[in-house]
């Protein structure tokens, strides 16, 4: 990928990740008080901005499928398929949120041409040739297209965890072959990077240089993913992990991914 594509790709993450939170404290606010005035004016103006985003992304094609996600935000449909004319402006914005969080997956896998690509799988053969280890690219290939499949099945727990475990695998591969003589001795951890902790590991390759700060939008449950599976390696039953989270994180692996192969 060349710079020119690379710095618009960023320059658009970094825009969707505003819009993204902009609609969900707007959400909020018009939860607590449907009649907020400010709110409601404030919406109307973020959902002509996310408009204006996604007219870009799509080329200005209406039969883009960000194009038709978006308009198909606003529509509202019964159990039996029909549309509702009048919805919720709190749901409409869940729904422009969601379209926005598919925009940032797209772009997040990117390995070249349009700025939002049509195709949601990139080329086995290529997408973790990047990893040192030949015999753990295969593992990892694999636990992703199970974290996809996961998330796709509706099963966010199982698809957060598995995307946290091929996050830290491609890490740590990273960190493993990496020399930190650029870094003082205090800025990393006694012991070897596989007795180092998740967040240790991933806070080291950040100060190293080798991931850029696109970890920093983890969720929470995702930083102790170890300590929430049970016996089986599934999540224990006290455990919930959101739709939001579960997305979150697979965002986030694409994001290290791009940064661990700068010339996707």
């Amino acid at each position: 990928m060349d710079d020119s594509l690379r710095a618009q790709i960023d320059t658009y993450l970094r825009h969707l990740d505003h819009l993204i939170e902009r609609g969900r404290q707007l959400r909020d606010a018009l939860t607590t008080d449907s009649s907020n005035m400010s709110a409601t004016a404030a919406t109307r103006i973020w959902q002509q901005d996310c408009g204006v985003t996604v007219n870009q992304l799509s080329g200005g094609s209406k039969s883009h499928w960000l194009a038709r996600s978006y308009s198909e935000a606003f529509l509202m449909r019964s159990a039996t398929g029909g549309v509702i004319e009048a919805a919720a402006p709190s749901e409409i914005i869940n729904r422009l949120v969601a379209v926005l969080e598919q925009a940032v997956m797209s772009l997040s896998r990117l390995d070249d041409g349009a700025v939002v690509s049509n195709s949601s799988h990139s080329s086995p053969r290529h997408r973790f040739e990047f990893v040192h280890n030949a015999e753990l690219r295969a593992v990892v290939e694999q636990a992703y297209s199970d974290s996809r499949r996961a998330l796709e099945q509706g099963l966010y727990g199982q698809s957060l965890l598995t995307s946290c475990g091929v996050l830290e695998a491609i890490v740590t591969d990273a960190l493993e072959h990496n020399d930190f003589g650029a870094l003082a001795s205090a800025a990393v951890p006694a012991g070897k990077v596989a007795d180092w902790s998740f967040e240790a590991r991933l806070a080291v390759a950040q100060r190293a240089g080798l991931i850029h700060n696109g970890c920093a939008r983890l969720p929470s449950v995702a930083r102790k993913y170890r300590d929430l599976t049970d016996v089986d390696g599934e999540c224990g039953p006290k455990v919930t992990v959101s739709e939001r989270d579960a997305r979150q994180v697979c965002q986030v692996l694409h994001v290290v991914m791009r940064d661990l192969d700068p010339g996707r």
